[in-house]
């Protein structure tokens, strides 16, 4: 095999008179694999080997085609040249209160990270607390989380290199950044809860030998780090006889209880409690068998406040003593409603963010369930924050929708006075466009809302460059947000549309269920119904219709343009999960289990899997829409090699003249952390390459 690589590095980007584009060679090496006595080809197996010289110089090759490619788009520096202006504007964050300190993270423009500040008072300048921007010269390296003591007076905070998962834990003394004992190494997908000033709690895995980029990652731990103590000291909690995928630990803000959930799947945990206060207290187990979502928001002295969706879809708040915290003993505070319901809670009082057709809506509680009065904000949107502190009279919260950037607000939780505590300065006039949401039907009846921005006076004359974007897993609902990238779009004349799928989380537990395993098919019709209703309804046609999605919503991406390859003129599947027999083998990607099932479980869901799953979809002799395949390299969350053969089988197999290319973002991850520099660059490049790939 090795002699059918030598020519990759020498492969020229040649644009043929007919319009076709000389792809890198990517030779296939028959891999069989036997699901159910049923037999699957797996050519392009050698791309999943991440250390391989090989993989690394097809990598190299295609992006130099595809770079070459991009470059060569006339409205492509014209849209980056927009897409600096047009995000070089100061953006400040929520502000939070830690100690004596109000802290908030502020980008003055164009820094590639946000920098955390803070102040005493109002009435103080601003302080430069950690700038993530000296943590590396290319902005690689980013804070990715900050877990204040209850006195504020010690940080933890934690670093990503390169956009991986893997962690990195520094702590300091916020008064004076004095760093306090050694590095923490090798965390993953944990947050850090303290015990008093003497130690935290913190998760991960056993990091592996072989790939850490690939190699499954399945064995969650909860240890506690004595601040004095080297980490190879460090005590385990929780983990070590039971196998869970996903395990955290919270102290309670009195510091009298530890909490801990652990899980084998993104969705449905188990719940447990023990007392800090008494010597060899047990571990009481509250929920069982994975069958809810329930987290302890709150206690007062032995009373939890549980936010659960057990025997409650779209989720309740309930109280029970934590002596006998059983779910027998569990009565109401905040009842179900037909609206999803989110907790926070701030100043004495609890905060219930009803999600309402991808809107919000925000009702002020007291602990006893008793109603304090709607919040009220102007327009439709998503709201944020109503968190702090238990003494705090004045708490704060933000704004913001598709055509909207995001203000902070400072709230009264007394009085129910709002006063804006921050708003930007930006080039970019919500007066000028439109903001439309509608509901369209599924191919089974389903109504599914969909959201749809455009510049004022554009003519709906089914002609519009148009990007429908969806996501559709994991009970995540798409909240109204404000995005640079689209607004500049938007400014072209450009139409986009964001479609609430089933899948997500947007109307509770039923819709989210409805998208999964045997039902995921589901999600595909939805997205597909959502470009027809669009075409329909002359906001766009086949010719000028983009669609978008990351991880997950590559996945819908890829499922969608291998079986309505006609509908859709371009597809971006950015970062997705592509190969469904094995994304389950790769990182973590078991526990997307509750969403997708697995190959290997039954003859049925086998089979169901590979109807849809996007490499093993790709037919011949078939025109596909002019496709770029977004991926990173150090994307340890979905594995880049999901992208890698993708693109093979698209760029073997496309029968027509539009492009196949992969662009393979170097020193980069899953999307957390991303410097902005290179937020503008894939931009200009997607947007470019939309606009030079639809037809007139």
């Amino acid at each position: 095999m090795k002699h059918l690589f030598i020519s990759l590095s020498y492969i020229l980007f040649l644009f043929l008179s007919c319009g076709q584009i000389e792809y890198p060679i990517t030779p296939k090496k028959i891999v069989t694999d036997t699901y159910f006595d049923i037999e699957v080809d797996d050519p392009y197996r050698w791309l999943e080997n991440d250390n391989s010289p090989l993989v690394k110089e097809w990598i190299k090759a295609q992006n130099k085609l595809t770079y070459s490619y991009l470059k060569q788009i006339p409205q492509r520096e014209i849209l980056k040249n927009r897409l600096e202006e047009l995000w070089n504007y100061e953006k400040i964050g929520t502000p939070f209160k830690e100690g004596e300190y109000t802290y908030f993270y502020k980008n003055d423009g164009l820094q590639n990270q946000y920098v955390l500040c803070r102040k005493k008072s109002e009435e103080e300048e601003e302080e430069v607390f950690i700038d993530p921007n000296k943590f590396s010269e290319d902005g690689t390296v980013s804070l990715s989380g900050t877990y204040f003591s209850e006195d504020g007076s010690l940080l933890a905070y934690s670093i990503s290199e390169g956009g991986s998962d893997w962690r990195k834990v520094i702590v300091i003394e916020t008064e004076n950044k004095t760093i306090v004992g050694d590095t923490l190494l090798d965390l993953k997908f944990s947050g850090i809860s303290w015990d008093g000033n003497k130690g935290f709690y913190y998760s991960s895995y056993k990091k592996p030998e072989n790939s850490i980029l690939s190699d499954r990652t399945d064995r969650h731990i909860l240890y506690y780090h004595t601040l004095s103590n080297d980490q190879k000291y460090d005590k385990v909690i929780f983990g070590q006889k039971e196998k869970f995928r996903y395990v955290s630990g919270r102290v309670t803000k009195d510091q009298n209880y530890l909490i801990i959930s652990a899980s084998n799947e993104t969705s449905g945990n188990n719940l447990y409690i023990k007392d800090l206060n008494t010597d060899h207290s047990k571990l009481i187990q509250i929920t069982y068998n994975f069958e809810s979502n329930s987290y302890i928001t709150h206690n007062i002295g032995n009373k939890l406040y549980i936010s659960t969706n057990l025997h409650a879809p779209n989720k309740k708040l309930i109280v029970v003593d934590a002596n006998n915290p059983h779910v027998e003993n569990w009565i109401d505070v905040i009842p179900e409603t037909q609206n999803v319901l989110t907790i926070s809670k701030g100043g004495g009082y609890f905060f219930a963010n009803y999600f309402i057709d991808a809107n919000s809506k925000i009702i002020q509680y007291n602990y006893d369930g008793q109603l304090v009065r709607e919040v009220k904000f102007s327009g439709k949107g998503n709201v944020s924050g109503f968190g702090g502190k238990e003494d705090q009279k004045e708490i704060f919260y933000n704004f913001s929708n598709y055509i909207t950037p995001k203000s902070s607000f400072k709230y009264n939780v007394e009085t129910g006075e709002s006063k804006l505590y921050w708003s930007p300065n930006i080039d970019f006039n919500s007066k000028n466009y439109v903001s439309e949401q509608h509901f369209f039907t599924s191919k089974d009846g389903t109504k599914i809302p969909i959201s749809i921005m455009y510049k004022k006076g554009v003519k709906l004359n089914g002609k519009n460059p148009t990007i429908l974007y969806g996501y559709g897993g994991f009970n995540i609902s798409l909240k109204p947000s404000f995005s640079v990238a689209n607004a500049v779009w938007l400014e072209q004349g450009g139409i986009y549309a964001v479609a609430n799928l089933r899948g997500g989380g947007e109307y509770g537990k039923d819709w989210h269920d409805s998208g999964t395993k045997l039902k995921k098919q589901n999600v595909f019709d939805d997205f597909i119904a959502a470009s027809e209703f669009l075409i329909e309804n002359k906001y766009t046609n086949s010719n000028h219709l983009a669609i978008s999605g990351r991880s997950n919503g590559g996945l819908l991406v890829g499922a969608c343009m291998t079986q309505r390859p006609e509908l859709f003129q371009v597809a971006l599947p950015a970062v997705g999960v592509l190969d469904m027999l094995r994304y389950h083998t790769f990182t973590s990607g078991a526990g997307w289990a509750y969403d997708y099932g697995t190959s290997e479980q039954s003859k049925e869901m086998f089979e169901y899997l590979y109807r849809y799953s996007p490499v093993h979809n790709v037919k011949e002799a078939t025109e596909y829409p002019a496709t770029l395949i977004l991926t990173g390299d150090h994307d340890d969350r979905v594995v880049p090699a999901h992208s890698f053969k993708f693109a093979a089988h698209l760029q073997a197999k496309q029968s027509g003249k539009n492009p196949t290319l992969i662009r393979i973002e170097t020193n980069a991850g899953h999307g957390s952390g991303t410097p902005i520099n290179k937020k503008i660059e894939e931009a200009a490049d997607v947007m470019g390459f939309i606009l030079h790939n639809i037809i007139d």
